[in-house]
């Protein structure tokens, strides 16, 4: 079989080429895939600082500097697998509701083949449409979620659905396991305890943004990873999870937050996982002079890639 490759440097200078995720082929839909790459730019889920909605387009732009082997962990991921950019699933920019739906349906449609969407935001309201489809398909999963914030609230300004309430409306339709539910980096200021301890009630593992300063994270994951054992995994990535001297470019920055290096050792512990999904979110193009958020999230997003089942790996 052959298999889609991004287009190389020496084909095509990095600032030219297709402007697709790494420069891959683009695809119409995820049919004989086995991971795709795709984009929901949605930003009206926010409470803060808009501009996600331009996510997805730049990530795609920064990521043409990446290459198809990893040099770090020795995957090679465009050697066993089908890989292709499906697009973006074109939201409601005017109703937060039927934008909601409408991802749902996508990835219904998406999950109707083999294949493990890897998504590009996009606020962080997205995961929970995403969430549902994944569900209806493999059942309650496994969750790493990586984020500054908990987003467990109740409700913000009266709706039950934005990018605040997301994991207390995926434990109440029952589309994660909560004792295999694992929230990284949580840290900053809030309105009470609950918005750490809601989590621990229903048994969530919270590890704070405070007791991963100055610590490699492997021994940490190295836990999650046996806990987690053959249960199918979602991995969620609020950019806000890093510090913001790393990931400047996002709507809820917090001080005190993830290295890239311990972004890249949660993604790296997820190896051998059944991965089934993930997402890179709240990357916000207007706040990210430099376009250095946005290359952290497309990184984000070819470390998802690599751990996914079937890569080949280089010793």
């Amino acid at each position: 079989m052959v298999f889609n490759q991004p287009m190389g440097g020496n084909q095509m200078p990095r600032f030219g080429g297709p402007a697709t995720m790494m420069r891959l082929p683009a695809a119409a839909t995820a049919e004989g895939l086995d991971a795709c790459f795709v984009g929901v730019p949605l930003d009206i889920g926010t409470s803060n600082r808009s501009g996600t909605r331009m996510g997805p387009r730049q990530i795609r732009t920064e990521s043409c500097l990446l290459r198809p082997f990893n040099l770090a962990t020795g995957a090679a991921p465009f050697e066993s697998l089908q890989v292709a950019d499906i697009g973006d699933v074109a939201i409601n920019t005017f109703n937060l509701p039927d934008a909601v739906k409408r991802i749902a349906h996508a990835y219904h449609d998406i999950l109707a083949h083999d294949v493990v969407p890897l998504t590009m935001g996009g606020d962080h309201t997205i995961t929970y449409p995403i969430l549902q489809a994944i569900a209806k398909k493999h059942g309650p999963v496994a969750l790493i979620h990586v984020d500054a914030h908990a987003d467990v609230g109740e409700h913000m300004f009266g709706e039950k659905v934005a990018h605040g309430t997301v994991f207390r409306r995926a434990y109440e339709d029952g589309l994660i396991n909560p004792d295999l539910t694992f929230q990284i980096g949580l840290r900053g200021t809030g309105y009470s305890p609950d918005d750490l301890n809601w989590s621990r009630s229903k048994g969530f593992e919270v590890i704070t943004g405070e007791e991963c300063y100055g610590q490699m994270l492997q021994p940490i994951m190295e836990r999650i990873s046996a806990k987690i054992g053959d249960h199918k995994l979602y991995i969620s990535f609020d950019i806000d999870g890093l510090d913001p001297s790393v990931a400047p470019g996002t709507g809820t920055p917090e001080i005190g937050g993830l290295t890239a290096q311990q972004g890249l050792q949660i993604i790296r512990g997820c190896k051998g996982k059944q991965v089934v999904g993930a997402d890179v979110v709240e990357i916000s193009p207007p706040y990210d002079a430099s376009g250095n958020t946005s290359l952290v999230g497309a990184n984000l997003l070819f470390e998802m890639l690599c751990v996914l089942p079937g890569v080949q790996y280089h010793v």
